[in-house]
């Protein structure tokens, strides 16, 4: 409330009537100001009351990931590795560099996931030979479910003497550098309405068929299209500017940027970052949390502000880690989720939060997107406001604040 001004006392000496009139004026100026409007108060949320459920019925971001379609993320996957050749596109190579090459997949989903998901990689090294021509399969954009699944129906049925497919969750087909109509990494998701893939008794659900992109994607292409297994998304764009939305923040966005793993977003999709590590905003309020960094395990790894039933912001600290000089990944990353829009059509967008600048060596210019102590990002129509108070290399210090908004 308002601090009023006391009504005059009348005085033991005469006042002139401009004195008197001036006096009236400023209480009843004082009176009818408005009242200065108070902070909303700290209002947190369960992390369930920020989850949202998908809307597209494949990969989004919903928290609703339909677990018989996709591969729950948390746990050992035991991935059977199968090098191929074919009759027109022949090895004469090792299979060794290309094990090297996927090798540290294993690594980075340690990593990714705080310990929380274990690629188990099994590699079968030797050639085996398809039945058909490299050219045959329909390697293209836009390659059918169809040719897909029967490229990887020969692949299994080739390695099937020499493999026990029971063993293991997924399958993941190399084919030989000589096999140039091989270009693209697909990842294959079973259809339980159709026979499928068997071997060994078992149904293979879930694979991912490399192409030649590996050799400029390296380990990450594996953990790109593994994503997919588990229900991610592709953050770039389908059409029109191809790193758009999030640039290298994610590895479903720019598989070769500069971060390290996903976006704290969807590690709690996944499973990797526990409710306890979420601050949630679902009602008007508003919340000052301290985020630890993406990059390392432990504390607090993100602030949501839900804004409608598949609509969020979200807030988290990204650290460049190790001797990498660039400044990419430093500072508050802040995005808007829509678990309403289809993947490759921008279900998560970055805001930029720095001015455009000619980027320094290996940085984009939405990688220079994060917010600094001071900084400010603000949705009028969404209510919503997210300030940096401070920040350095143990994290960051925001404050949410969600406004009602009229209906």
């Amino acid at each position: 409330m308002p601090t009023l001004r006391s009504r005059p006392r009348r005085l033991a000496t005469a006042c002139t009537l401009a004195t008197c009139i001036a006096t009236c004026i400023a209480a009843c100026t004082a009176m009818a100001a408005p009242a200065a409007a108070a902070p909303p108060p700290e209002r947190p949320s369960p992390a369930a009351d920020c989850a949202l459920k998908g809307r597209t019925g494949w990969t989004d971001e919903g928290h609703d990931t339909d677990r018989a379609q996709f591969r729950r993320a948390t746990g050992v996957h035991r991935v059977l590795t199968l090098f191929v050749d074919f009759p027109d596109a022949r090895a004469s190579d090792s299979t060794v560099a290309y094990a090297d090459l996927l090798a540290p997949a294993a690594a980075w989903m340690r990593t990714a996931s705080y310990g929380r998901a274990q690629l188990d990689l099994t590699f079968a090294h030797r050639w085996v030979r398809m039945p058909a021509a490299s050219t045959s399969y329909g390697f293209q954009r836009g390659l059918t479910f169809e040719a897909h699944e029967r490229y990887l129906r020969d692949a299994v049925a080739a390695a099937d003497p020499y493999a026990d497919f029971s063993r293991y969750d997924m399958v993941y087909v190399v084919p030989t550098r000589a096999a140039a109509a091989i270009s693209f990494s697909p990842t294959y998701l079973y259809d339980p309405s159709t026979p499928g893939v068997t071997a060994d008794g078992t149904r293979i659900r879930w694979a991912v068929t490399f192409g030649q992109d590996m050799w400029r994607w390296g380990h990450k292409v594996a953990a790109h299209e593994t994503g997919h297994v588990f229900g991610l998304p592709d953050l770039y764009a389908f059409t029109g500017d191809t790193h758009g939305f999030v640039g290298g923040w994610d590895v479903m966005g720019d598989i070769a940027g500069h971060a390290p793993q996903h976006l704290g977003w969807h590690a709690w999709k996944l499973g990797w970052t526990r409710d306890d590590q979420v601050a949630c905003l679902a009602r008007p309020g508003r919340r000052t949390i301290r985020l630890t960094p993406v990059e390392r395990p432990g504390g607090t790894k993100i602030a949501v502000v839900r804004t409608g039933a598949t609509t969020a912001y979200v807030a988290e600290s990204r650290r460049a880690e190790g001797n990498d000089p660039r400044p990419c990944s430093t500072g508050v990353l802040i995005y808007k989720v829509d678990s309403a829009v289809a993947t490759g059509n921008g279900p998560v967008r970055v805001m930029n939060g720095r001015p455009a600048t000619t980027p320094p060596g290996g940085c984009g210019p939405l990688d220079l997107a994060a917010f600094g102590p001071g900084r400010s990002f603000t949705d009028p129509a969404a209510g919503v406001r997210i300030d940096v108070l401070a920040g350095g290399r143990a994290g960051d210090t925001v404050r949410i604040t969600a406004t009602p908004q009229a209906s």
